[in-house]
């Protein structure tokens, strides 16, 4: 069993009380039985997450919208769950929906895996959400440092010369200069 699917299942275990519902959920192969409870009215929360992460994992586009509403979600587990899954689905609307998310100034708090999974997806959108995104966090005082954090990280594994002018601008942040520098470090130079 995949860890992702593991850690996830546990969760959902503890969260539903090990309901015959939620074994049953994890037991199917159906695809349409899971595609249909992300439709039906009235499903608890965590059987909309078990469906949507086992559809992605499957690659069956159906989980798309679900997964895209978790990765925006206020509990971290649902939104590191629905990045792993989406990263697997191969729907092409991923990259612009975690670039939406990402720059979300409204939902910033929650940035944070819609980031980590732009730089998973490496998609065009990728470096420039993560630019615009980490340019909003050097604002004195931001509250939002990990979301920072990890925009400088994702550029510097991104390697993209467009990242040099924010990422020198991170070098005047000290929670963000020592990142910043690595990050620095692999990108290519311009000749």
């Amino acid at each position: 069993m995949d860890e992702e699917l593991r850690s996830l299942t546990e969760r959902l275990r503890q969260e539903s009380g090990a309901s015959p519902p939620f074994e049953r959920l994890v037991a199917t192969d159906d695809l349409d039985a899971l595609a249909g409870v992300l439709t039906e009215p009235g499903q608890p929360l965590w059987a909309r997450e078990l469906a949507a992460f086992r559809l992605g994992l499957a690659r069956d586009r159906r989980a798309f919208e679900s997964l895209v509403l978790l990765l925006n979600h206020r509990d971290p587990p649902r939104c590191a769950s629905a990045a792993y899954a989406l990263a697997r689905l191969g729907d092409p609307r991923t990259a612009r929906a975690a670039a939406a998310l990402a720059t979300n100034e409204l939902r910033v708090a929650y940035a944070l895996h819609p980031v980590r999974l732009l730089v998973d997806l490496r998609a065009p959108e990728a470096v420039p959400a993560l630019i615009t995104t980490l340019r909003r966090r050097l604002r004195p005082n931001d509250p939002y440092r990990r979301v920072a954090l990890a925009c400088v990280d994702g550029l510097g594994t991104l390697g993209d010369t467009r990242a040099r002018p924010v990422l020198n601008d991170a070098l005047a942040h000290p929670v963000l200069a020592e990142a910043a520098v690595r990050a620095l470090g692999r990108i290519p130079r311009r000749r």
